[in-house]
Formats: C-alpha cells, sequence, structure tokens
C-alpha cells in the first residue's frame, strides 16, 4: 500500500508558553505529527485554487476539517506558480520563536520546468487549465488495475530509495528533483506532481519545517537536516505513491525521535487495515500511539484515494474522529505519515 498525501509547503508558528514547544515537521511516509500545541499559520493545498476568508469555509470539511476555534486562519492559494512563490517562500513572521540553533528555512532559485518526452503518457491534468481536486467515490480495481497500480507502486519504491542516496550534506534539493525526473522517464513514467495544480518540479522536498510538498530549489541541504521526499509516478495510466524522510548528516536526537515515532504511528496504522475495517480507526490508531510521546497530529492533512486518479476519495483523517466509510477488497489509499 502506497503512503502519502498530496498538499504543497507549509509555515509553522512555534508555540510559547501553554501552546508548546513550537512543532516542528514529523514525516517518514508522509508525516504529520508534530510536537504538541504548534499551529499552522499558512496552509496551501493541492485541492482548491480559491481563497478561505470566511470562518465557514465552502466544502473545507471534506478535506481538511476547518477547525473554528482555531487561532490562525488556514488559507489555500491560487494555483498559478505565482501565487505558490509569492505564499509558499514568504519569509515567516517576525513574532515566531528564535530559540533555535537552526537556521530558518528559506527559499532558494528555483530551476526551469524540465521537460518530458511526447511518447510519455501524461495524466489529463497536465493539458487542463481546470484546477485538480479530489475526486468523487471510492476507486475500486479489477485485476488489470491491481496488476498497473502494483507497477506504479514497484517503480516508485524504487526511486524513491535511489533519491534517498542523494542526501547528504552540500546536496541541492534541485539535483535530487533533476535525478528523480530523469529515472522516471528513463522509466516510461510520468513525474506525477510536475504540472499538477502548477506545481513546477517532478518531486516534493520536504525539508526541516517544510511539512509537506516543498518545491527543490537551489538550497544545499546541511549537515543535521531532515528531508521527506515525496515521488509519485504515473505508469500506464495509474499513479505510484510515496515518501519518506532521510537523515543529512548528524541528526540530533529531538528530530530522530519525533522521525521515529511517526514512522510507528504509520506502520500500527497500516496493520490494522483490512475489507471492512472501518477508516476512522486509523485516525484513532496514529492519534493514540502519538499521545504516548505528547505529539500532536496536525489535522490539516489527509490521506486519500489514489489510482487512475492522483486524488479520490476515501479522505483519510490521521486523528480520532467520527466519520463513516469502510475500507473495500482492491481499494487503493495513502495515510499521510
Amino acid at each position: 500500500m502506497d503512503i502519502k498525501t498530496k498538499v504543497e509547503r507549509i509555515y509553522l508558528k512555534e508555540g510559547k508558553g501553554s501552546e508548546g514547544e513550537g512543532e516542528r515537521k514529523i514525516n517518514r511516509g508522509r508525516s504529520m505529527v508534530g510536537a504538541l500545541g504548534a499551529q499552522p499559520k499558512i496552509l496551501s493545498s493541492f485541492v482548491s485554487n480559491r481563497f478561505l476568508h470566511s470562518p465557514n469555509p465552502p466544502h473545507l470539511h471534506q478535506f481538511f476539517r476547518y477547525d473554528a476555534g482555531a487561532k490562525h486562519l488556514y488559507m489555500q492559494l491560487p494555483r498559478t506558480f505565482s501565487g505558490l512563490t509569492n505564499l509558499l517562500f514568504n519569509r515567516r513572521n517576525v513574532d515566531e520563536s528564535t530559540n533555535t540553533k537552526r537556521k530558518r528555512l528559506r527559499p532558494g532559485k528555483v530551476s526551469p520546468l524540465r521537460p518530458v518526452p511526447d511518447h510519455i503518457l501524461k495524466p489529463p491534468y497536465v493539458k487542463s487549465k481546470r484546477p485538480p481536486g479530489i475526486a468523487s467515490g471510492p476507486e475500486v480495481h479489477d485485476e488489470k488495475g491491481i496488476e498497473c497500480m502494483r507497477a506504479s507502486g514497484r517503480l516508485a519504491a524504487k526511486v524513491l530509495e535511489y533519491a534517498g542516496t542523494l542526501v547528504q550534506p552540500g546536496t541541492k534539493t534541485d539535483e535530487i528533483d533533476e535525478a528523480v525526473h530523469q529515472m522516471i522517464i528513463d522509466n516510461g513514467a510520468y513525474p506525477s506532481p510536475l504540472g499538477y495544480g502548477g506545481f513546477p518540479k517532478s518531486v516534493c522536498t520536504s525539508v526541516n519545517e517544510c511539512i509537506c510538498h516543498g518545491i527543490p530549489d537551489s538550497r544545499a541541504l546541511e549537515d543535521g537536516d531532515i528531508i521527506n521526499i515525496d515521488v509519485t509516478v504515473y505508469l500506464n495510466g495509474y499513479h505510484g505513491d510515496t515518501s519518506a524522510t532521510f537523515f543529512c548528516g548528524n541528526v540530533d536526537d529531538e528530530a530522530r525521535n519525533l522521525v521515529e515515532v511517526t514512522k510507528d504511528c504509520l506502520y500500527k496504522a497500516i496493520s490494522i487495515c483490512a475489507p471492512g475495517v472501518e477508516f476512522k480507526k486509523i485516525g484513532k490508531t496514529i492519534h493514540d500511539h502519538a499521545d504516548k510521546y505528547r505529539y500532536g497530529v496536525v489535522r490539516q492533512f489527509v490521506g486519500h484515494g489514489v489510482g487512475r486518479v492522483f486524488h479520490s476519495d476515501p479522505v483519510v483523517l490521521h486523528y480520532r474522529n467520527k466519520d463513516s466509510g469502510r475500507m473495500m477488497l482492491n481499494q487503493t489509499f495513502t495515510i499521510g505519515l
């Protein structure tokens, strides 16, 4: 079962006092667990191109379960690249905590789009001007569909494994993107993130406090960084989707523990998956384990169905919830940790 969820970059407000120690990204297969109490200041997702200003934004609960009592307003960006860079690469507000040894993440330069040969099958959204969203209704695969999902998943796993070998101090995330892009097209597949909602790169590289879907750029990795590499390939009409977090050089115990607890959350959630099981048990399993280590679960990001469509039902919540719905035989979905 492939593991991941699609959202771009998020900057976090580090809490003080009763709000906790500040949130640090935690991801392995897709980490959504962070230290207790921190609140996202800005949220950008692949799901919609609308700005959200209302305390009761329409349809938001379908994807992110908006918290009306939250301290900060979560905003979705327009899907143009300029809209992405304007907000995704904004500097954090000056009221954020500076009590950290690590430099705050700063954007580098983003290189031009990489070409894809004409003979490679491309997903429909590449040429469409309509913003992508989560397709309604679960996808249940036939025998051929299962084989196609296995093939795309195997390729995604191989690409991810290779990408992880590139993680070392001095490597630029854009260099990882270049290598991933080439390996995917060399295998006759399309890099699914490229052109999805205006995303300009073929892989997502999320370093340190960037929770997910960071845009590869000219920034070089530094000793002590953690980086989530998120690979999705489109092969024979099916998306294979996976990610993992890698340690760059000498990583401190705080970050290692965060990643390890998240990995445990992920594997415990996978272990309970079976036909007929309620999806809400995934959230409870993750939340219960995170609680043991006083980690909170980021609620603004979700798992999702994946197959012929990049994002589809079911929407999988990673925290305790009362949502209905049960897993079905031959259904594929992601758990976004």
